[in-house]
């Protein structure tokens, strides 16, 4: 698929950020898809910046094993199979659920109002059929629960899988047979568990959060393999 000529970049950053952050939404949207070549000439083009940020850039998304890089042969994105779905999906919830047992009992009602106006834009995102602003603010409610878990441990385990988990997830939001209302809905009980200092509930909804798209996006990938 063809690098597109139009795109916003965020400013004040350097172009290695710039290039990193530019590549990982090519990958997660599918601009760039599953096994396909990458080019540091023609991304350097397109970004408008040297050849050295984006080989900076590339050398950190091989890292994170969104691409592979052969030297000498070529560069190319990661294929990502409905196999990885029920790798990636369990242990990411088994993490979120914990973070939400552990802040329940804690959380501030400051705190809670910020969920839901970070939930309320997430629905508004959905409604308005903006599947990276959705699963960008999905993500942020999410980090903010992780954020006032204040576990360090949970941190690091959540932001390596987070990664990989977003180019399903985006799968996830862009196919509207989907159900989404579940994810708005479930958000909402992980709330009101939180106001009510459950946290049995909290961690229960929250991982069924995680886990109910799971069998969704298998089935969807399941699909697409059959239609290839």
């Amino acid at each position: 698929m063809p690098i597109p000529k139009n795109f916003a970049s965020p400013s004040r950053i350097t172009a290695k950020e710039r290039a990193l952050n530019q590549i990982q939404r090519w990958i997660i949207e599918g601009t760039l898809e599953p096994g396909e070549k990458i080019y540091d000439a023609e991304i350097s083009e397109a970004l408008g910046i040297s050849r050295t940020p984006v080989r900076e850039a590339l050398l950190l998304l091989e890292t994170q094993g969104l691409i592979e890089m052969h030297p000498g042969k070529e560069t190319k994105v990661t294929t990502i199979t409905k196999e990885d779905v029920k790798k990636i999906y369990p242990p990411l919830a088994t993490l979120h659920a914990l973070a939400a047992e552990e802040v329940a009992e804690t959380i501030s009602v400051e705190k809670i109002e910020q969920l839901k106006d970070i939930n309320h834009q997430f629905e508004l995102a959905i409604q308005l059929k903006e599947p990276y602003k959705a699963m960008e603010t999905d993500e942020q409610f999410h980090n903010f629960i992780i954020e006032l878990a204040d576990n360090s441990y949970i941190t690091h385990f959540c932001s390596i899988l987070d990664l990989h988990v977003r180019r399903l997830k985006y799968l996830f939001l862009t196919h509207e047979f989907l159900s989404q209302e579940d994810s708005i809905h479930e958000h909402k009980l992980i709330i009101d568990a939180f106001l009510k200092r459950d946290k049995e509930k909290a961690a229960s909804i929250m991982k069924q959060n995680w886990i109910g798209p799971l069998e969704n996006v298998y089935q969807l990938m399941e699909l697409q393999e059959h239609e290839e």
